[in-house]
């Protein structure tokens, strides 16, 4: 407000504004934020990518399906092509998180198509690992590898959770799980000084590298291991803002407490995330998973 009163106003503030918003819970302030910076030509594909992990925070995929695209097709207006790609690549990953595999490989194929750019072809990368396509993950770490050698966010957070995801998300009937996760666990490793960060300026996978450490404890019945990892991201709400997994780490954190024994802490779990999405669309694979779940708590 002091700085359009000063005439200093920058259409930035105003993403980080409803950033702000979405955090103290204030549904006026998202809407006003975005309202006032739809139409810009140069901002409005970024408020559009808010909105839509907004609506995917929310179970709200139709939705965040729709703002997707329209980020997408304002940047490829506005000439940004990387911007694009980065849209639709992180489409790809939400779509991966909740079940709909099929779904996720086309976004990252459509983002591909627009941009080879390295957070495009990273979060694609991830993406398709978390769609099970082990395969066509390994293939973009592996040029990502590559061109970016000396890259800290590439070498010390993107690949060790690509090929971590892919381990978990790849692998094939009668592989031992405690295997799976340990090498999961080992590969992870040289992230943890870094994992806490943010990994790129438009858009980016903070935290994902423990959503996935957590998710190999899962796999290893270590139910403790992964509570604790899942807290992280409930605790450090400014970093994971409307990312999905922000949502889903309630869910993780109701199956972790599950394995651990804790019945009663698993079944709050649960419920704050059906309250998150009590407005979910009911097709989501991993939501009905969840309410057969929670179903065999009572």
């Amino acid at each position: 407000m002091q700085a359009q009163v000063q005439h200093v106003d920058d259409p930035s503030f105003h993403l980080t504004l409803y950033v702000i918003d979405f955090l103290q819970h204030d549904m006026v302030g998202m809407k006003r934020e975005a309202d006032g910076l739809a139409d810009n030509p140069t901002w409005g594909d970024a408020v559009f990518y808010e909105e839509a992990d907004t609506a995917a925070y929310a179970g709200q995929f139709r939705l965040a399906r729709s703002f997707a695209h329209r980020a997408s097709v304002s940047a490829q207006r506005a000439g940004k092509k990387q911007d694009a790609g980065i849209y639709e690549a992180d489409d790809a990953i939400r779509e991966a998180l909740v079940g709909n595999a099929a779904f996720a490989k086309q976004q990252a194929k459509t983002a591909l198509a627009l941009s080879n750019a390295k957070d495009v072809e990273a979060m694609s990368a991830l993406a398709l690992s978390l769609a099970g396509d082990s395969v066509g993950s390994s293939r973009l770490a592996s040029d990502l590898n590559s061109r970016f050698p000396q890259d800290t966010v590439i070498q010390f957070n993107y690949l060790p959770t690509i090929r971590a995801s892919a381990e978990i998300h790849g692998r094939v009937p009668g592989q031992v799980q405690q295997t799976v996760a340990d090498k999961a666990i080992k590969i992870l490793e040289p992230v943890s000084p870094y994992e806490l960060g943010t990994t790129a300026l438009v858009a980016g996978i903070s935290l994902y590298p423990i959503y996935v450490r957590g998710d190999a404890y899962l796999i290893a019945n270590q139910g403790v291991a992964a509570a604790a990892e899942f807290q992280k991201i409930v605790d450090h709400p400014g970093v994971v803002q409307n990312e999905l997994i922000g949502a889903l780490a309630h869910l993780k954190l109701g199956k972790a407490y599950v394995l651990s024994g804790n019945k009663d802490e698993a079944k709050q779990q649960y419920q704050q995330f059906f309250s998150l999405w009590k407005d979910a669309d009911s097709e989501i694979p991993i939501l009905n998973q969840a309410k057969a779940e929670y179903a065999k708590l009572q």
